[in-house]
């Protein structure tokens, strides 16, 4: 065997020469005794690695990990809610709020409302806050696609994260991108509009007895059926409530409420929502479907009304009115007792007190309508804020 020597006098084996992914040669390898040569005799000088080189081999060892992870990814089984992109077309922008926005659009060839929901791209959540929304948010889809109710929006399908999809811009020309960290959740679209807008409408009409109990008691029979599934909605306003043609009202975003809620960002703020929360919310203390209860009430003197809980209140003076000093909507005089002691059983400030929403269900089919009992519209004389006992259509 030839033995080459080194200039330090050492020798080794031509069979015995070391190339390492930085193209080591002969001079950078100096041996204890001839033939001796192990990883732990190894001595590298720093001048003479090929660091671009190595930089180049890490990265194709990276995209090949990374190649591994997408195609072990694409192969998992898919969840049953998860929608096929390809059916999906969205059209154009209805509204935007606080944690999403939503789109007119088209899936597999039916009407579809699109809700996209971002959390963390503001930077008000952290990756672990984030991580966390998105893994409540799939708990919450996965029940929200069991459920089948006349009263409750027919959930679709949703996706954890498809970035593929063509989101119309803002100012109408060509497409923006879907956000990495975006949920998408599909529903029937109900052209009848949400019940806010349905109201304001109808602010100095009012509406007959008998269409406000029909309200009254398709949401009263949409939560009572959440909670016999455990789901407390949290949100419940006349703004998440929609219409179908024939002025069926069905409820909206109950399981995208739930995760809306614990949200970084200042619920209250922004939303609009402070003046249908329960007292026990407002300061902070622990709740359950009971705040529904509370949030239902509210909703049942603006059914009646038509009308804003107190517009002419700061959110502040709200919030605190209604924690210290029992602040509740004014009931109109023409109210009909029956309907008036519901709203005022569903407001009480001690949750134990409040009906369950079935109870709410059994005592709004009790009421008579065949008498009227409406609200009184605004130009007609003796208005129901007035103190004649008059009954309304």
């Amino acid at each position: 065997m030839d033995v080459k020597y080194s200039e330090e006098g050492g020798e080794k084996s031509e069979n015995q020469e070391l190339k390492g992914t930085g193209n080591l040669s002969d001079e950078r390898l100096v041996t204890k005794s001839p033939g001796s040569i192990s990883s732990n005799d190894m001595i590298f000088r720093a001048d003479k690695i090929d660091l671009k080189n190595l930089d180049v081999q890490l990265e194709k060892h990276l995209s090949r990990v990374w190649s591994r992870n997408i195609e072990n990814q694409n192969h998992k089984p898919k969840e049953v809610w998860e929608i096929d992109p390809s059916k999906l077309e969205i059209r154009y922008l209805v509204a935007q709020g606080t944690y999403g926005t939503v789109y007119r659009g088209t899936y597999d060839n039916e009407d579809v409302a699109v809700k996209l929901l971002d959390w963390g791209e503001d930077g008000m959540a952290t990756v672990a806050e984030t991580a966390a929304l998105r893994a409540s948010f799939k708990q919450e889809v996965a029940v929200w696609q069991k459920l089948d109710h006349p009263n409750v929006t027919r959930f679709i399908g949703a996706s954890m994260g498809t970035s593929n999809l063509k989101i119309p811009s803002k100012n109408s020309e060509g497409y923006t991108n879907l956000p990495s960290r975006a949920c998408c959740v599909v529903v029937e679209f109900l052209p009848g509009g949400t019940l806010k807008n349905f109201l304001y409408k109808n602010r100095k009409r009012k509406l007959a007895f008998k269409v406000v109990i029909q309200l009254a008691l398709d949401l009263s029979r949409g939560l009572s059926y959440l909670h016999s599934k455990k789901i407390v909605h949290r949100d419940v306003k006349a703004e998440n409530m929609l219409l179908d043609p024939n002025r069926t009202l069905r409820i909206a975003d109950f399981g995208v409420a739930r995760v809306e809620a614990q949200n970084p960002k200042d619920m209250t703020g922004e939303t609009g929502t402070l003046g249908y929360m329960a007292p026990e919310v407002l300061d902070g203390k622990p709740y359950n479907r009971k705040c529904d209860v509370y949030s239902f009430g509210i909703c049942l003197w603006e059914i009646y009304c038509c009308d804003l809980p107190y517009s002419n209140l700061s959110f502040a003076e709200v919030s605190s009115a209604v924690v210290r000093q029992n602040l509740r909507p004014e009931i109109p005089r023409c109210c009909p007792s029956s309907l008036a002691n519901i709203m005022k059983k569903c407001w009480d400030g001690n949750p134990e007190k409040r009906p369950d929403m079935d109870e709410v269900v059994r005592l709004l089919e009790a009421i008579d309508t065949s008498k009227g009992g409406g609200m009184i519209p605004e130009d007609q004389d003796g208005g129901c804020f007035c103190f004649a006992p008059t009954r309304g259509p």
